[in-house]
């Protein structure tokens, strides 16, 4: 008789029930951090209103650190500096209605990251959204606020809201940034596209932690052939969440209509002779050294694919007039809402 292990029935058996468990396993610890972070929320509350009522100084923060150590021994979390986190946690999200119940979807130590780093509201919502709609972690999260994931964002120049199905869209955007800093780049001022792409290529993995999360290298200088004659495509990437190659090509100089034309076509390519059934339609990324906010509007306005226009530079700091150009509030607070309303696909 043949042994049920070998069963294909029981192996999917098996399979099921180890399924369950592991969504109870998940829904047991979400349970506990929502608790954990009602007691922390409680706590700061009762710290604020005693200190309000009684005019109690910074001192009763300390001796209740005392107090609770000695009670609760062996138990983490009730430190002094983390009573002071308690009380700054329900002072910053008291008077906000739309943050509270975000902040119980992630874990206390992401709540302490962006409370810590991000001073703006608007700044703090996109990274706590961020975060539960992706699955960050707490390193992933220190480096994208590191990063400025949020103001590239916000300045982000794509075509993507025409030419990216609505399930994607805001990975997409999160995945191609405004402007990249390649500061690893030992590359005078005065350098030519060959020489960027050969700096990049020497130092892939910087290169591909400045690009973000989930990519991986296919190739340089890829090389495409349309009829009978050959192109090639600067650097060729996929990404594994978006499921899809990235074309990226390089240029040192401002940023020109005619380059969107150019990346359109290797797309096209892209799509009808590498592209695999099951991955999505290539996005390309055009990386200049600078570019005219106008010209990239109305270049990408009539984009029939998904089309990036970044910058980059080669020193750690942003351009002087980068911030500058962060958009009206008004439109902050747009992006920010159909970034939070978007009910995009869970990888």
């Amino acid at each position: 008789m043949r042994n049920i292990t070998e069963n294909k029935e029981f192996k999917d058996f098996v399979t099921d029930v180890k399924a369950r468990i592991y969504k109870a396993q998940y829904d047991a610890l979400k349970a506990v951090n929502k608790e954990l972070i009602q007691l922390y929320w409680d706590i700061g509350k009762m710290i604020v209103s005693r200190q309000e009522k009684m005019g109690w100084g910074k001192s009763v923060i300390e001796n209740l650190a005392k107090d609770l150590q000695g009670e609760f021994i062996g138990v983490e979390g009730f430190s002094s500096r983390n009573l002071w986190r308690m009380r700054t946690f329900y002072t910053v999200y008291n008077n906000r209605t739309n943050l509270p119940p975000m902040v119980a979807e992630i874990g206390w130590s992401h709540n302490v990251v962006i409370m810590e780093k991000c001073k703006d509201e608007s700044m703090r919502n996109f990274y706590i959204v961020s975060a539960k709609k992706f699955g960050w972690t707490k390193d992933v999260l220190i480096h994208q606020i590191n990063n400025k994931t949020y103001e590239k964002y916000l300045l982000n120049q794509t075509s993507f809201d025409k030419t990216i199905p609505q399930k994607y869209k805001n990975q997409a955007k999160l995945a191609v940034k405004d402007h990249y800093t390649f500061d690893f780049l030992e590359l005078s001022d005065e350098h030519s596209e060959k020489e960027l792409e050969a700096a990049l290529i020497r130092n892939i993995r910087k290169f591909l932690e400045e690009m973000g999360s989930y990519y991986t290298f296919m190739g340089s200088q890829y090389r495409l052939v349309v009829s009978t004659k050959e192109y090639f495509v600067d650097l060729v990437l996929f990404h594994r969440q978006l499921r899809c190659i990235i074309a990226i090509e390089l240029k040192i100089g401002e940023f020109l209509p005619e380059h969107k034309g150019k990346m359109e076509f290797y797309l096209t390519a892209l799509n009808k002779q590498v592209k695999l059934k099951d991955e999505n339609d290539s996005i390309g990324i055009i990386i200049c050294k600078s570019k005219d906010k106008t010209v990239v509007e109305y270049s990408l306005s009539n984009a029939t694919h998904p089309i990036g226009i970044a910058t980059y530079n080669t020193t750690p700091q942003l351009p002087a007039n980068y911030k500058k150009y962060l958009p009206s509030k008004t439109e902050i607070e747009k992006r920010l809402s159909d970034f939070l309303n978007n009910k995009e696909k869970k990888f």
